[in-house]
């Protein structure tokens, strides 16, 4: 599908304050798309609503030709994504996050490579048996997105992938 992503007429208020207009967005395969704008713009909104965690106002959204809402397990089996202060298992060390997603998306046997390939390019390798609390924010940004990473997926929703990152992850993100 040439268009993994689209949403049409997608809004959100907030009783009357409106937190996003109305909204069309078509992200194409193999493409990256780039949300600018001032703080309070709406982006995460937007993110949040494309990801499914908050229901817009108004609107539909398909994710590899299911809608959202009418068949939820299907379009979020494509989807991933990363919120701007990712969320982790206070119980679950870095090496355990990535096995309990791997196992939930069914990654199979190709696991434990992808799985040390993502931790060493992020430079999380010697410190996947910590758990994320000891981690630093730029750690914890990186561990969400490997979260993200380590399964399969048609859509990558990011917001603020880069805000805690060191230049070495930004420069691999971008080029990933």
């Amino acid at each position: 599908m040439a268009n993994p992503l689209q949403s049409r007429e997608l809004s959100r208020s907030y009783g009357k304050f409106q937190a996003l207009m109305p909204t069309d967005m078509t992200l194409h395969s193999s493409e990256i798309t780039v949300l600018l704008g001032p703080n309070g713009a709406g982006k995460t909104t937007l993110l949040l609503c494309l990801s499914g965690l908050l229901r817009p106002t108004t609107g539909t959204i398909t994710i590899d030709g299911h809608d959202l809402y009418e068949d939820e397990r299907e379009a979020k089996r494509q989807l991933a994504f990363m919120p701007d202060v990712p969320r982790f298992y206070t119980e679950l060390t870095a090496w355990e996050h990535l096995y309990f997603i791997g196992q939930a998306h069914q990654v199979g046997v190709d696991f434990k490579h992808r799985a040390e390939t993502l931790l060493r390019e992020f430079g999380l390798w010697d410190a996947r048996n910590l758990y994320p609390h000891n981690y630093s924010r730029g750690m914890r940004l990186k561990l969400g997105l490997l979260i993200a990473l380590i399964r399969p997926f048609k859509v990558l929703l990011l917001d603020e992938p880069t805000s805690a990152l060191d230049i070495e992850s930004v420069s691999f993100l971008v080029k990933r």
